[in-house]
């Protein structure tokens, strides 16, 4: 059987129901088959152009998901960047993929009906979009997907959610992460509806966006589990809310500990950008975590396999450390400009391509496995080995803290130190704190400084934004 296209998926939804809700926005609805005219009307401003590569740096809406499948329909690939980056890192991302041509909003108003047919040139081995992740070398590294990778994800998606007509999916997340793809692929591949907030909404309180939510009834919610720790404090929560999935970092048995009450199914994914969006899944609302308080990241997705595999890339016995390594339709293209990373990418001998994560991990006694930490963050102290994510890790398991990250630094003499950034807990002592850790770890693990904090600031993905942390400087060592 022929394997389908991102597009040639969407156009057979646009065919089975026409005039179901496939965009949702705050005046206005769009159903699929109005959405699939808006592609066109997009396509057609550029068609006889054929360019290979398009960047679309666009305001999140309708006109932004339309310009994507155009840029799908003609074959050609996308680079999203959000407007709101530095004009310097959208130069470099769009020089680096080659783009002949950026769509923006500009480009999209004042859109007339095409007047010819927009043929379909898409296939399924042909690249759908380059999204840039952060790069060893301090630049931004382009990783390449195929459409095949994308469209097996979002039968990997339906076949462990069953989503479909009726389901609304919040379109939250930033153009430039694998949860956008998830967001809007698994979302219009298979029948359900997106829905798309108002900039003053996305950047508004947590509750302005679940009176969205409630508005639209919002079914599935999609996001960092920073998010779902703040969903978690609140007494009420839109009832539409049936799934919850949560990815792009760990989740700890803390963050849910009012949402699983709710009758809401609770995802934990894992997956690189590397391997198109996930490769596992772990239900976590009724399970319990794992001794360092967070959950395993589960079971290999339809389509893809997981091994733990050590330096030798042979298999290791059950329950032994080593290193995740991804097989399968997920596994990606490889990166623009063959860096040094592309060397992660690997071809075995009987011709099977396989991704090594650079995660450690461990398979459990049921099959799911867990996540340990990267391993390239290990660093050195007193003459030992120190992962800081081990520390944060037992940090975040203490009654005191509400919240706490660890991360190492190099004194006057490029020797590592830790600092603990904790967000306390009413009647926090630090020597409490200080004891659950020397309880639980060697004293050389235990943080040099502790810095008490508001908030943790995060980058744009929702990682910890390590730049804006405040730095205990410390003198060097003789």
């Amino acid at each position: 059987m022929e394997k389908q296209t991102i597009y040639s998926r969407f156009k057979k939804i646009v065919e089975l129901q026409p005039e179901s809700p496939a965009i949702i926005e705050e005046d206005r609805t769009l159903s699929y088959k109005e959405l699939d005219e808006m592609a066109d009307a997009i396509l057609s401003k550029f068609y006889d152009r054929s360019p290979r590569m398009v960047g679309i740096v666009m305001h999140h809406g309708a006109e932004q998901i339309a310009a994507m499948l155009a840029v799908l329909k003609s074959g050609a690939a996308y680079i999203p960047a959000e407007p709101t980056l530095p004009q310097e890192r959208i130069d470099y991302m769009m020089s680096t993929a080659g783009a002949e041509l950026i769509i923006k909003d500009s480009f999209c108003r004042h859109l007339s009906p095409a007047r010819k047919e927009m043929v379909d040139r898409s296939t399924a081995d042909g690249v759908a979009y380059v999204l840039y992740t952060s790069g060893t070398s301090g630049k931004p590294k382009g990783v390449v997907v195929e459409n095949h990778s994308v469209v097996n994800y979002a039968e990997a998606f339906e076949a462990e959610f069953g989503t479909g007509a009726g389901d609304i999916m919040l379109q939250y997340s930033v153009c430039s992460f694998d949860i956008f793809v998830e967001e809007v692929y698994t979302t219009l591949l298979n029948g359900a509806a997106l829905c798309i907030p108002s900039q003053a909404v996305h950047n508004g309180s947590l509750d302005g966006l679940l009176k969205f939510v409630e508005r639209h009834g919002v079914t599935i919610i999609d996001g960092f589990p920073y998010l779902i720790a703040e969903m978690n404090k609140l007494p009420d929560i839109p009832r539409s809310i049936k799934l919850i999935i949560s990815g792009g970092d760990v989740i700890r048995g803390s963050y849910i500990t009012n949402l699983r009450d709710k009758g809401i199914k609770i995802y934990n994914t894992y997956g690189p950008s590397e391997t198109t969006v996930c490769s596992n899944y772990f239900r976590v609302d009724d399970a319990e975590p794992l001794a360092d308080g967070t959950f395993p990241v589960g079971k290999a997705v339809k389509g893809v396999s997981v091994k733990i595999m050590d330096k030798n890339l042979k298999e290791v016995p059950k329950g032994e450390i080593g290193e995740i390594c991804i097989f399968g339709e997920g596994v990606s293209r490889g990166y623009l400009g063959n860096p040094p990373e592309q060397a992660n990418f690997v071809t075995l001998p009987d011709g099977t391509r396989m991704y090594r994560s650079g995660d450690l991990g461990y398979e459990l006694p049921d099959g799911n496995l867990a996540f340990l930490h990267r391993r390239d963050d290990q660093v050195m102290i007193l003459g030992k080995r120190v992962e800081p994510e081990e520390v944060e890790n037992v940090l975040n398991t203490c009654p005191s803290a509400e919240r706490g990250v660890v991360r190492a630094f190099k004194d006057d003499n490029g020797l590592h130190y830790l600092i603990a950034y904790l967000i306390p807990k009413e009647g926090c002592r630090l020597h409490d704190v200080k004891a659950w850790l020397q309880a639980r770890l060697t004293d050389f693990m235990i943080p040099e400084f502790f810095v008490k904090v508001n908030h943790i600031p995060l980058t744009r993905r929702g990682k910890v934004d390590v730049d804006a942390l405040p730095v205990v400087m410390k003198e060097g060592g003789v």
